[in-house]
């Protein structure tokens, strides 16, 4: 064989080397998030069942029966309260909510509770025995990966836990890798992120994992996910490369 047969020989040989080492670096399987797990102890503190804080960007409504002139976004009322609709008042960057009659008032920093036990105080100087809700519409989770419906939820209770967000996006896929959850909690700063093994966690202990707004919930897939996918592009670029390794043995 001449020289120049050899030479395009080696260069099959290289060709083929490469097109093996790229199919082999594509079935990497590349994390969302990464970090350290959390042992079981450590997961019941950080998700404890806690009161959520009204911060700044809240969207507050206002309900006082009977009132619908000092309301904002009412539940009694005939028109709808949902945040689409605009019926709301933001919180500002002081933490304080201007509302009807009563002017700006300092919400941000207590719990829902103690803003409607502040607000009752407030409103007992115009009405008589006021009652009111009082909700913040933009509180949601949102939940990412191998879950049937990803996306973003709103947090309607006060107290929402991980089994019943869990619940409320359909579970999980059947590639869903529950030994390493993560949970994103936290904005800039303060952000931090956990992992949480669910297959080491009972049921109650599940039900005790209690999330907050602004929360991200990712279920990761499994290895095998990747590769089985690929295996419809892996088996023909296998074949091929099996039919140039014959065909440089049999011309040598």
């Amino acid at each position: 064989m001449g020289t120049i047969g050899c030479t395009k020989i080696k260069k099959i040989k290289q060709l083929c080397a490469l097109a093996a080492l790229f199919i082999m670096s594509s079935c990497h399987t590349q994390r969302l998030f990464v970090g350290d797990a959390m042992s079981n102890a450590s997961a019941q503190e950080v998700f404890a069942k806690q009161a959520q804080i009204i911060q700044p960007d809240d969207k507050i409504t206002l309900s006082i029966w009977d009132h619908e002139e000092l309301s904002i976004g009412s539940l009694f009322g005939i028109y709808n309260s949902n945040e689409v609709y605009g019926k709301w008042v933001l919180v500002n960057d002081a933490g304080k909510v201007m509302l009807p009659k009563i002017g700006a008032v300092k919400l941000g920093g207590l719990t829902i509770s103690q803003a409607t036990d502040t607000l009752t105080i407030i409103y007992s100087r115009l009405i008589v025995n006021p009652v009111i809700v009082l909700k913040v519409l933009n509180r949601e989770v949102t939940v990412l990966g191998e879950v049937k419906s990803p996306g973003t939820l709103q947090l309607e209770k006060e107290y929402t836990n991980l089994v019943e967000v869990l619940g409320r996006v359909g579970g999980t896929e059947y590639y869903a890798d529950a030994r390493i959850v993560k949970v994103i909690r936290g904005k800039d700063e303060s952000k931090k992120e956990y992992s949480l093994d669910l297959t080491k966690l009972s049921t109650i202990e599940k039900e005790n994992i209690w999330l907050q707004g602004g929360d991200v919930v990712y279920f990761p897939p499994f290895k095998r996910k990747t590769l089985q996918k690929e295996s419809g592009t892996l088996v023909p670029l296998a074949a091929i490369l099996s039919s140039i390794a014959i065909f440089l043995t049999l011309v040598k």
